[in-house]
């Protein structure tokens, strides 16, 4: 088993993995190290069979404070092309966790900025800590959001995002609500439970068919409904001949519950 520096990943018997950032005493920035044992995580979990939900969240007081200040002066120093491999790494990183095939549930304990509202983004439900605040503050130091802009735009909508990108202005967790960065927000104890709520909601689901929603969410929103049509008349035909299908739709004729639902028969 992989032992990381940065990042813990921890499995229990549900098959729920929990995928945290590990540098409370930097308030879990994001540095080359933590980017690329994020990415080797993303591969393993996508590839473990026996895991069917990851949970994100930070050690600490916070979720993620965006980019370490000692990464950041590295590519101060660097390159142009240096600092462009630098940008592609967080890039790809980023979009290995958004294209993960089992639901990814941010649990957003406190503060994110910058880099850590592009992890938030790649979320498929987040839940927030009412206490937390948020910023994408780049401008403020004369850049750009640029890496993380694909996830966050998508997320919350060009409008929103000129709302909390123009100004790099803090917002609180009520307005990360409303602009639909976290999905809900609850109180610090409270926390935990919404997020085992969560969590047992998406054990009821298949894990082949959750892989597959989850692709088609993203293919369809990038395609017309001319070519949708045909597309998802296609998926759902392969879809009712696969075992998962064929288990699911003789359980609901048999009036049982498939393998996958808590309190089958084994």
């Amino acid at each position: 088993m992989t032992t990381y520096r940065t990042i813990r990943l921890e499995r229990d018997e549900r098959g729920v993995a929990r995928l945290t950032l590990a540098r409370p005493e930097k308030h879990n920035a994001l540095d080359a190290a933590m980017i690329d044992e994020l990415h080797h995580a993303a591969d393993a979990l996508a590839a473990d069979r026996s895991v069917r939900v990851v949970v994100l969240t930070g050690e600490g007081r916070s979720f993620c404070a965006g980019g370490d200040i000692n990464w950041f002066r590295a590519s101060a120093e660097a390159d142009p092309l240096t600092r462009a491999r630098e940008g592609e790494r967080l890039a790809k990183m980023l979009h290995r966790l958004a294209t993960l095939p089992k639901p990814l549930i941010g649990r957003i304990n406190g503060q994110a900025f910058g880099g850590g509202v592009g992890m938030i983004s790649v979320c498929d439900i987040t839940v927030g800590d009412a206490s937390a605040r948020f910023g994408l503050t780049e401008v403020r130091l004369g850049l750009v959001p640029a890496t993380i802009a694909p996830h966050v735009v998508r997320r919350i909508g060009a409008a929103n995002a000129r709302k909390v990108m123009l100004s790099g202005a803090l917002f609180d967790a009520m307005k990360a609500e409303e602009i639909g960065l976290i999905d809900e927000v609850v109180a610090t104890e409270d926390l935990d439970d919404r997020v085992d709520a969560i969590v047992a909601d998406h054990l009821e689901a298949a894990s082949g068919a959750v892989a597959l929603t989850k692709e088609l969410i993203g293919w369809v929103a990038e395609h017309s409904l001319d070519e949708a049509l045909p597309h998802t008349a296609r998926l759902l035909a392969r879809v009712w001949e696969s075992e998962e299908g064929q288990t699911g739709i003789r359980a609901f004729l048999d009036r049982t519950l498939p393998p996958w639902r808590s309190g089958a028969k084994g």
